[in-house]
């Protein structure tokens, strides 16, 4: 995302989730506890205009996406948004579709990795934005559910149907999306759908433990190789390599590369400076 803005200022106050940066990690929690975070139309847009503001400032290195309460994200809003969208046209259900997507795409584009920190229910909407997430660490009671054929809608929402077979494997994402089965925390490591399983109630404490770490990093490597990650994704091998070599060439001539051979022959750690 570009840095350039124009003359909209930063937003100062967040409706409909709350933010904190600390010394380059930010920590976005989803605030609606009595509904599981169920996701409203305001939170979805507060969502996909947060990551962009974010990764326009690049003073963030890491996020680290939570909810508080019982669970991480319950998923859309059975009365605020299920409801409402049975009054809606095609046209406008579509602004709607497309809008959630954007959430996705801004968590795969933002410059800067994402840890989503998982703690009871991620369901439907909730567990993509945590499939989204480039680290998914999560506690014994997480619980994952894919629940859109639940409700009559197709499983391959907000990218799902993209994401998930890469993550977990074609089988799996197959099962998990037509079926809309819960899958507990013990499962959902074997099938490489959590990064990192902690001990109960351990997960946002680890999860921030892990954005520190990334935010202490090499900020230009972890976004290139984010960026490389998500655009390889499709691309046949010939060009794949060659997006490789040109990427590297550029970070070959950063402040970055430079100061890692510096710091080895002076046997200290990086001065990392993102440049």
């Amino acid at each position: 995302m570009s840095p350039f803005t124009g003359s909209a200022n930063r937003t100062s106050d967040w409706r409909h989730l709350r933010l904190a940066v600390d010394d380059g990690v930010a920590t976005v929690t989803l605030v609606r506890p009595d509904r599981l975070n169920a996701l409203t139309f305001g939170a979805y847009a507060d969502l996909r205009d947060l990551l962009a503001e974010l990764s326009r400032e690049r003073s963030v290195r890491a996020l680290v996406l939570g909810g508080e309460g019982r669970g991480f994200c319950s998923g859309g809003d059975v009365d605020e948004i299920i409801g409402a969208t049975l009054a809606m046209d095609t046209a406008q259900l579509l602004d709607f579709n497309r809008m959630t997507g954007q959430v996705v795409r801004a968590i795969r584009e933002c410059p800067f990795p994402v840890v989503a920190g998982v703690h009871g229910v991620a369901a439907g909407a909730g567990a993509v934005l945590a499939l989204a997430a480039d680290f998914r660490v999560a506690d014994p009671s997480a619980k994952f559910s894919f629940l859109f054929t639940r409700v009559g809608l197709s499983g391959g929402d907000m990218g799902a149907a993209y994401l998930l077979p890469r993550v977990v494997g074609l089988g799996h994402a197959t099962r998990l999306l037509m079926l809309g089965e819960p899958v507990r925390a013990p499962e959902a490591e074997r099938i490489g759908l959590i990064s990192e399983l902690t001990e109960e109630g351990r997960a946002a404490e680890a999860a921030q433990a892990l954005a520190r770490r990334l935010a202490g990093g090499p900020a230009l490597a972890h976004a290139q190789t984010k960026a490389l990650l998500t655009a390889e994704l499709d691309m046949p091998l010939a060009a794949s390599v060659e997006l490789d070599a040109a990427t590297q060439a550029l970070l070959m001539n950063g402040e970055d590369y430079a100061e890692f051979h510096a710091a080895f022959t002076e046997k200290r750690p990086p001065k990392w400076q993102g440049r």
